[in-house]
């Protein structure tokens, strides 16, 4: 190997053996991510034509669907091994895509089906990130996480980028029939990397023993087992996943009001549909190109340096501060510069930081009660935020007392985030490995 390429992969925290799966990682998100972000403006576009006003029942019923899958995806997962479970989760949401993309060819104006079609997204794009960060923090140990998710979660921003630019320029040519079963090969393109990543987590990732802790996770050809809500009973009974809920509930408001606020912000600056779909990719590009910088210069030596507590706390201030300078120049130019500062924030920081917290429990906590985490607890904090935000519109009438009550709960979003990145470097670090399986979430005697 060069020794450009030595100084290259040292620079990104690459070690010997590690390379092949971080390319694998890198593609499995791409393909990912490029299926989803290519269907992304077409949902919000959908979400537009059925009424700004009706934008919390819209978020109502992604909760409900989201509240019958949990115990679908409990049995499933908790009867299949992991090699063939996360397989299957992907197929199974190709097939959907599919079954869209027939009956949008023949109902196209049809509003219940753009409805119908606006749900299934908001569900599918939580489980299946959820699942592909439940295998990489199964694939990677603690140590590789800390080091490799942000160049995983680049792969995501690629992917993110490619897919609403790729999917501008096809739209016209092979219409949204055409578009949903793109997106539904790019999903299945994902299988391959699956099989691969579990794979090597045999020869050098999770699987091999460690002399800090020599005690091996469970086996992906067994099943994990545990019941239809054991994901909820291992949150309930888990102060560190009850601290990653909240977390999560807190993202999920920051993100709503400022979604509501794009929505009627875009409904009256941009009039037709075509221009809102435009603008919708616009700043989807912008976020993943930045996105992609942050992750592949930053991300790592952030992490490296100064650990998952900077990674969880900066992005809340950041977030905070935006919804400030809203309070106080209410306009769409400084909302879509606070929803670009917050999601690249998001998707090169926390994202990567918030996965790493799930690589110092057991498989049942990363797969089940992660799931339930990232989206029942997510799709309730949408929910409920949508609602608040609704009230508070109705009761002040000013979008400034929506934008300074946003900044309070920053506040505390900043600190918990600080709480739960002192927790995992307990967990990960400074705890005897006793200690730490003692202590991990689902285990007797559990935080």
């Amino acid at each position: 190997m060069s020794a450009p390429t030595l100084a290259a992969r040292r620079g990104l925290g690459i070690q010997p053996g590690e390379g092949s799966a971080v390319v694998a990682g890198f593609l499995f998100f791409f393909c990912l991510f490029a299926s989803y972000f290519m269907l992304r403006p077409v949902r919000e576009t959908m979400g537009i034509a059925g009424g700004v006003r009706n934008l919390q029942w819209l978020f109502t019923a992604t909760f409900v669907v989201m509240l019958v899958a949990i115990p679908i995806y409990g049995l499933c997962s908790a009867r299949l091994p992991r090699r063939r479970f996360v397989p299957w989760v992907y197929a199974f949401f190709v097939a959907n895509l599919v079954g869209f993309a027939l009956a949008t060819r023949a109902a196209p104006d049809n509003l219940w089906l753009a409805r119908a079609f606006y749900v299934w997204l908001s569900v599918f794009n939580l489980f299946v990130v959820s699942v592909a960060w439940s295998l990489m923090a199964d694939v990677f140990r603690p140590g590789q996480a800390r080091r490799l998710f942000a160049l995983l979660a680049a792969g995501a921003s690629a992917g993110g980028l490619a897919g609403p630019v790729l999917g501008g320029w096809l739209v016209p040519r092979i219409g949204l029939t055409g578009l949903m079963l793109l997106s539904a090969a790019l999903l299945a393109a994902t299988l391959p990397g699956a099989g691969f990543l579990f794979g090597w987590r045999r020869r050098a990732g999770a699987g091999v023993p460690v002399a800090d802790d020599p005690v091996l996770p469970q086996d992906p050809a067994r099943p994990i087992g545990g019941g239809l809500w054991a994901g909820l009973t291992l949150v309930a009974r888990s102060r560190y996943l009850l601290g990653i809920g909240l977390f999560v509930i807190l993202l999920a408001t920051a993100s709503t009001f400022l979604y509501f606020e794009q929505a009627r912000l875009v409904a009256q600056t941009f009039p037709s549909r075509t221009q809102q779909t435009q603008v919708f990719s616009a700043i989807d590009a912008v976020v993943q190109g930045l996105t992609i910088l942050v992750q592949v210069f930053f991300s790592g030596r952030i992490a490296r340096r100064y650990g998952v507590t900077m990674l969880l706390s900066a992005v809340p201030l950041a977030t905070g501060l935006g919804f400030l300078a809203l309070a106080l120049w209410p306009a769409f130019g400084v909302l879509a510069a606070v929803m670009i500062l917050r999601r690249v924030g998001e998707y090169a920081l926390l994202r990567p930081g918030r996965e790493m917290l799930f690589t110092v429990v057991d498989a049942e906590t990363k797969y089940k009660a992660k799931n339930v985490i990232d989206t029942a607890v997510y799709r309730a904090g949408d929910a409920v935020s949508a609602w608040i935000k609704t009230a508070i519109d109705a009761f002040s009438g000013h979008p400034a007392v929506v934008a300074l009550t946003g900044a309070v709960l920053a506040l505390g979003w900043a600190w918990l985030g600080w709480w739960l990145g002192c927790r995992h470097e307990g967990r990960a670090g400074t705890e005897p490995p006793a200690a730490r399986l003692e202590a991990a979430p689902g285990r007797p005697g559990g935080a």
